[in-house]
């Protein structure tokens, strides 16, 4: 198993950060690469018109790497989710009752967008219901969303694991059922990527869309997104920026207006996606995370967590069966009779720093942790339930 590596981040010794949900800290290394990029911009006469390229194109072939795209050129940067997900509701007509299949409590990033689709259409949203917080939760809600696809179903856009509680679903049977009843798949890996494994040859999304800043360990406001071939084709992105269209590289032809964009998914490149600060610490971000590979992360954090969540279930906490979450964001709920207040402020004496998020407190690990963290998690649990 691969060994704890927080000497790679600057994260203080005495604080548990269980919080890599909500943001991912730095690593050194690419705290160090953004100084030098911001320093970049004062010789601005440095920079030639290749750099506007050369790193890009690197970004989305470690991303492609990551991922299992074979084709980099299937890869936009992005600046956030929505802006991936606009891209694709930009791109899809539907019918009068036509649905659209998300899950309970989907992040508002993952939601609005199709808000919007099915008004103009006057198509419907329908939603799988989170089931009661009892044995086999998780699998009864992959069945719901299984039954839920149907003929009249013509996106489903969920992600890979619940953002508030880690939630697994179980995407492969997903894709299957969507191709049999000819829907679109389009999934949010901001909460995975990076972290889960995921095989973007293996399921063949329609778009697989990414923030940055949480388990790619990336900077804030940029992010990839990936979208398929059949989705590329004829497409209209959201905005029309120089960089997007066909021969941008050619800075003495910019001027000779261009009806076509990019190759594949090159048309939905946020404009000034070269963004010379950001791109090169979301590379060396990349470049670690394929380096210790996604399962490594789960297997670490499956380690490190599984005492702490028998302890925590004991205690009378609800936590998902393991083959319905992921191992690095689980959610735990309260028991009734506990003290939510206590509980915050025996996290914060404990330098604990986990999300409440809806009913669950959202536990999120990463290579960083150990299991030393949990323990003082479930110290502060039983110092609550048990007195």
């Amino acid at each position: 198993m691969i060994s704890n590596q927080k000497d790679k981040f600057k994260l203080p010794n005495n604080i548990s950060y269980l919080n890599g949900a909500f943001m991912s800290p730095f690593l050194k290394e690419v705290e160090k690469i953004g100084h030098e990029s911001v320093s970049q911009k004062c010789f601005p006469y440095q920079i030639i018109g290749e750099d506007f390229f050369l790193q890009t194109n690197k970004l989305k072939q470690l991303f492609a790497l990551l991922v299992e795209v074979k084709d980099y050129q299937n890869i936009a940067v992005i600046p956030s989710v929505s802006y991936g997900i606009a891209n694709v509701t930009n791109n899809i007509v539907l019918k009068k009752e036509d649905e659209i299949l998300v899950i309970d409590e989907q992040f508002p990033s993952n939601i609005y967008s199709w808000q919007k689709l099915a008004i103009r259409y006057d198509a419907k949203i329908i939603t799988a219901k989170a089931p009661k917080l009892v044995k086999d939760r998780g699998r009864n809600w992959n069945k719901l969303i299984l039954d839920s696809i149907t003929n009249k179903t013509k996106v489903v856009s969920l992600p890979i694991v619940h953002w508030s509680d880690g939630t697994l679903f179980d995407i492969k049977a997903i894709r299957e059922k969507t191709n049999k009843h000819n829907a679109l798949l389009i999934i949010d890996g901001t909460q995975s990527i990076g972290a889960l494994p995921f095989s973007a040859e293996e399921i063949k999304p329609d778009a697989l869309i990414c923030a940055g800043y949480k388990w790619l360990l990336g900077p804030y406001s940029i992010g990839l997104a990936y979208y398929s071939d059949d989705f590329c084709k004829n497409a209209e992105p959201i905005e029309e920026n120089w960089i997007n269209r066909k021969n941008s590289q050619d800075f003495t032809g910019l001027v000779n207006y261009e009806k076509d964009y990019e190759p594949k998914a090159g048309r939905f490149n946020v404009g000034e996606m070269s963004n010379f600060t950001l791109t090169p610490m979301l590379i060396k971000s990349l470049e670690q995370l394929i380096d210790w590979q996604p399962k490594n992360i789960q297997e670490y954090c499956r380690e490190i967590s599984k005492s702490a969540i028998k302890e925590l279930q004991d205690l009378g906490c609800f936590i998902e069966e393991e083959n319905y979450r992921s191992s690095h964001l689980f959610g735990v709920y309260l028991p009734e009779n506990i003290d939510l207040e206590k509980l915050k402020t025996k996290f914060t004496k404990n330098n604990i720093f986990v999300s409440f998020r809806g009913n669950a407190i959202r536990v999120a690990s990463h290579l960083y942790n150990t299991k030393e963290d949990f323990e003082k998690l479930v110290a502060c649990f039983a110092n609550i339930l048990l007195t």
